[in-house]
């Protein structure tokens, strides 16, 4: 939440008595460790003590965040700012905050406003440059990551961020500089090492399994797992298949322990969907949303190409992975009282075409420049009953790639969040066969709809299938979506890289790892 600042200056502390003061430096303690929970008490009793001093309620405010709260601590630095309306520090915390509760736009504006106020500040730089990056900003966020490391050379967390930005930029080669130069500071930053890693289309050498191997066995932080990852494919590169098998098994240990996932849980969901999408009243008029192309799959098949080569028509404009369908739903679930799908059964047109409505209102930024948009998010699947009926004239492209190599590419991959059914071949099989029970659903009630794209059909005959994914989504053939490669457009996501070349046909790995992938093979049915 600080970015690069201490959590407790003690030149901010004017007015208030030694007592408080010790309750401060203790707390900031626990807070420097990312333990809201021990230094609650230390704040209440700051707080008791000197209720409406700007610096207690300052550090109440990132207990707060830090413990989940966000929207308790926007109140509390909105009441430090009315004491120091122009508070640099103030301003930073509040935007962390309010990126915490949701709010981009206005937690850009609190960076942007901390950033004026103090200038050689690194943090609200940093700060704005991650955030303007999460929100598809990458231009933007490079001109602030720049600034950010040139007040703080040493900032290891703002190189790893402008790698990830300049590897959505397109920019490869500098984003690996930055990666690099992040490990060079630090040689165990894990983010760092996945971020090469992830670039997918830089070779690891013997030199980094050794860095990274060492690292492995140092590390005993939560992000550990990252390097695990990292390492496999360092392996991987040095076509010591068994060895990196074996670093998989332990790194995706490792993550699940940290992630547990509820197999039957799950189950229940994909029961409860498939009983409550039985019938529907979708809205009206029955083109409401046709400026929407919604992308589903699960990770690693072939999605974001897909996005790339669709978003290099001109009249589309490639959103990537968008939070906005989940939050509609949960805003809806929680006006009504029940968890989706509970209250599906009771939803009539009008309802469907407010919530497609509110849809299209949270997206209206994608459609300022082109009249079409994708939305390619990976939570997207279960939702896809309930987009259809809010938005009737909305296409869905259904990519698929063979099971037995999506499911390897999902094992082999480091989730910064979410995919929790990731990290154990059990978990990848029975969530594998949730999603394709509800795909059918799908594909079954929605025919003209949604269309199956598969990866393997598309390597193969690009132009046919590039011609008929087109025609489906109304639109007209245009060259360069067989040019995709040559975009230039932001892309935050895993393939970011790969998207940047032309198709390649030799991208599969689970040959190279033999009988080792029996169990998966079995557990998919595939043997």
């Amino acid at each position: 939440m600080t970015g690069a600042s201490p959590l407790v200056s003690h030149g901010r502390r004017s007015g208030l008595s030694a007592e408080v003061a010790r309750l401060l430096d203790q707390a900031g303690a626990h807070l420097d460790r990312r333990d809201p929970k021990g230094a609650a008490p230390l704040i209440a009793g700051a707080l008791a003590l000197a209720p409406g001093h700007p610096e207690v309620l300052r550090l109440a405010a990132v207990a707060a965040v830090l413990d989940g709260r966000p929207l308790e601590a926007v109140t509390a630095l909105q009441h430090a700012l009315a004491a120091r309306p122009d508070d640099a520090l103030l301003h930073n915390n509040l935007g962390s905050a309010l990126a915490a509760a949701g709010d981009v736009d206005a937690a850009i504006d609190a960076f942007r406003r901390a950033s004026t106020l103090a200038p050689a500040l690194p943090a609200p730089w940093y700060n704005l440059g991650k955030t303007l990056k999460a929100r598809g900003e990458s231009a933007a966020a490079d001109e602030a990551l720049v600034r950010a490391l040139a007040l703080a050379p040493e900032h290891v967390a703002a190189r790893i961020v402008q790698g990830d930005n300049l590897k959505a930029l397109g920019r490869i080669d500098e984003a690996a500089t930055a990666y690099r130069a992040a490990i060079a500071r630090d040689p165990l930053a894990a983010h760092a090492w996945w971020g090469l890693a992830n670039l997918k289309t830089i070779r690891f050498d013997v030199a980094d399994v050794a860095a990274l191997e060492s690292a492995f066995a140092e590390h005993r932080g939560y992000d550990r797992p990252a390097i695990g990852f990292a390492l496999a494919k360092a392996l991987e590169d040095q076509d010591r298949y068994a060895d990196a098998f074996a670093v998989l098994e332990t790194a995706n240990a490792l993550r699940r322990a940290q992630q547990p996932w509820d197999r039957a849980r799950f189950g229940r969901e994909v029961d409860a969907i498939v009983a409550a999408f039985s019938d529907l009243a979708p809205a009206e008029p029955a083109e409401l949303g046709h400026e929407a192309i919604f992308i589903v799959s699960l990770p690693r098949s072939g999605s974001t190409l897909v996005e790339q080569i669709i978003a290099a028509h001109p009249d589309v404009e490639g959103a990537g992975e968008l939070p906005d369908l989940p939050i509609v739903i949960d805003e809806e679930s929680r006006r009504r009282g029940k968890p989706f799908p509970a209250w599906v059964r009771e939803a009539d047109a009008a309802d469907w075409r407010r919530l497609g409505e509110r849809y299209l209102e949270r997206t209206a930024r994608w459609r300022r420049q082109r009249p079409r948009f994708t939305d390619k998010s990976l939570l997207n699947v279960p939702y896809v009953g309930a987009a259809a009926a809010m938005l009737p004239g909305a296409r869905f492209i259904h990519c698929r790639r063979d099971p037995v190599e999506t499911a390897l590419s999902c094992y082999r991959q480091w989730f910064a969040q979410g995919q929790a059914w990731s990290y154990a071949i059990d978990d990848i099989a029975a969530f594998w066969r949730g999603h394709e029970r509800l795909m059918a659903l799908w594909q079954s009630r929605l025919p003209a709809a949604v269309h199956a794209l598969v990866h393997e059909t598309l390597i193969a005959e690009p132009e046919a299938s590039v011609r008929s994914l087109l025609d489906f989504c109304g639109l007209a053939f245009d060259p360069a979506c067989l040019a995709f490669h040559r975009s230039d457009r932001s892309v935050r996501t895993a393939s970011a890289a790969q998207v940047r070349q032309p198709l390649r046909r030799n991208t599969g790995k689970a040959d190279r790892y033999g009988e080792l992938l029996d169990p998966l093979r079995r557990a998919l049915g595939a043997s």
